[in-house]
């Protein structure tokens, strides 16, 4: 888009959601008594006080960043993949099996780290294969086949948490037993607790999921499937292949994601592991209406949010529940849908490719 003028309207309308998310929280919390500035402060502290607190927000980031990437792969077929979060879940049952019973020391602890990964990607990938074929063989909306898929990979790993992998003590549906050092991602440093690899990781997925969308016949073909499905069959497109390889993609990126959480988060395997990071990575893609390129960064300020709220319970002159960011990130995904139709309706001339596609 070379027009200034809709280059200024667009950056208009992406901003003004944000500042009536803002003053709407403001209000919130004038309301109760509170000051919005001692809010905003706290916030501030809880992400970026210190190295720790960057490195908890960073590692909040890192699978939220990489869901959200294979979301926009399966909304630019049209996919609305309910079930990334089942995905995630899968892929830490797939990475928390092999660190429990792949037998490698810790001389061989790199090899068996970027196996777990590995297995974790294929655990994601086999559960968006089953949305695929129930959507695409039998039918099944992927929303309603994503959310009971959801359901049954819960109740799975509660199954394995309370029976086959119950700790040594005794049944618990708590977790299992803390995985073998080996198997679990090395820090950083203690004063920036973070995973380096995972960091290039997730570059790495934004960099090739970019040039497969944009550069290649498959990104093409994804987005025929997307717009227009009975155009894109006439045009010769193989519908059903390209809509199960976004469902892959997708399943892929999210198994990555829940190995990171059980991996280095947890370091063992617990009930809802994903911490319902796949439905917020459903949220990123809506407000950003599948422009990858603002994924690392909206997500990067949901992880900030998120992790910096966890203050305002411990802020002795606040005492703000934490769920006050929940409330934020509610109020901009609604007013960012709300501005996005006005911005169809009256400058539609000033809406991007992306834009007007999805």
């Amino acid at each position: 888009m070379n027009n200034p003028r809709a280059l200024a309207i667009n950056i208009i309308f992406l901003l003004i959601p944000i500042v009536i998310s803002l003053i709407f929280a403001a209000l919130l919390v004038g309301a109760v008594g509170r000051d919005p500035l001692e809010v905003v402060d706290a916030l501030w502290k809880g992400a970026f006080k210190d190295s720790r607190k960057l490195g908890g927000v960073v590692n909040f980031w890192i699978p939220l960043t990489l869901v959200s990437i294979g979301l926009v792969v399966t909304f630019r077929a049209g996919l609305w993949n309910i079930g990334v979060e089942g995905q995630m879940m899968m892929g830490a049952i797939f990475a928390s099996w092999g660190a429990q019973f792949i037998p490698l020391g810790e001389n061989l602890a790199p090899l068996l780290q970027l196996l777990l990964i590995a297995i974790a990607a294929l655990g994601g990938m086999f559960w968006g294969f089953v949305v695929g074929v129930l959507k695409i063989r039998l039918g099944v909306n992927e929303i309603f086949g994503g959310v009971a898929l959801n359901a049954l990979v819960n109740v799975i790993s509660i199954y394995l948490i309370s029976g086959p992998w119950q700790p040594r003590i005794g049944g618990s549906a708590q977790g299992t037993e803390p995985f073998p050092k080996a198997a679990l991602l090395p820090e950083f440093s203690n004063t920036f607790p973070v995973n380096i690899f995972m960091i290039a990781l997730v570059f790495a997925a934004f960099a090739i999921v970019l040039l497969m969308l944009n550069g290649t016949r498959w990104g093409l073909n994804l987005k025929a499937v997307g717009v227009n499905m009975r155009s894109a069959l006439l045009l010769g497109v193989a519908i059903e292949r390209t809509s199960m390889s976004a469902f892959l993609a997708c399943g892929a990126l999210a198994g990555i994601a829940g190995s990171y959480r059980v991996l280095f988060t947890f370091d063992n395997l617990r009930p809802l592991a994903s911490g319902g990071i796949g439905f917020l990575g459903l949220l990123v893609v809506l407000l950003l209406s599948i422009r990858l390129l603002w994924v690392p960064l909206i997500t990067f300020a949901f992880a900030a949010i998120l992790t910096g709220s966890t203050r305002l319970q411990i802020a002795p002159s606040l005492k703000l529940d934490s769920s006050l960011a929940g409330v934020l990130q509610g109020t901009l995904v609604l007013a960012v849908i709300l501005f996005q139709g006005v911005h169809e309706v009256f400058f539609p001339n000033t809406l991007s490719e992306e834009d007007a596609e999805s």
